[in-house]
């Protein structure tokens, strides 16, 4: 099993800017978390469907939802276990609980359902 916990949500401006970390524990190795897994953020605003937004995959390779692209950024330190999502320019829409999440597993989809291990989720919140 591997646990994921994330942190830096909280409310914003419009415009502004957070940067949500996530960071990995228990059966990193032999879930193969850095090199095997994709590791991605989802979104899930009120009355909505949880929504894919970015994901790095073992090879470091990175791939962002249309609706972020050009004003979030995911990055991953292998060292610290941690991935993060730098968002910026923000928007009411970008309101959400935002889960880190691994799919370790073959066939490896952006669909949610693919997804192997979540973590609890973060609030962020953005207004004008």
């Amino acid at each position: 099993q591997v646990q994921l916990v994330e942190s830096g949500g909280g409310s914003v401006q419009t415009g502004g800017s957070l940067k949500l970390s996530c960071t990995a524990s228990g059966d990193i190795n032999s879930s193969g978390y850095i090199n095997n897994c994709a590791k991605r953020w989802y979104r899930q605003a009120p009355g909505k469907e949880r929504e894919f937004v970015s994901t790095i995959n073992g090879i470091g390779i990175i791939q962002y939802a249309d609706s972020v692209k050009g004003r979030f950024t995911t990055s991953l330190d292998s060292a610290k276990l941690t991935l993060y999502l730098q968002m910026s320019s923000l928007k009411r829409e970008d309101t959400a609980v935002y889960y880190c999440a691994a799919d370790c597993r073959p066939p490896f989809g952006l669909n949610p359902t693919n997804v192997d291990y979540w973590g609890q989720g973060t609030q962020v919140t953005v207004s004008s």
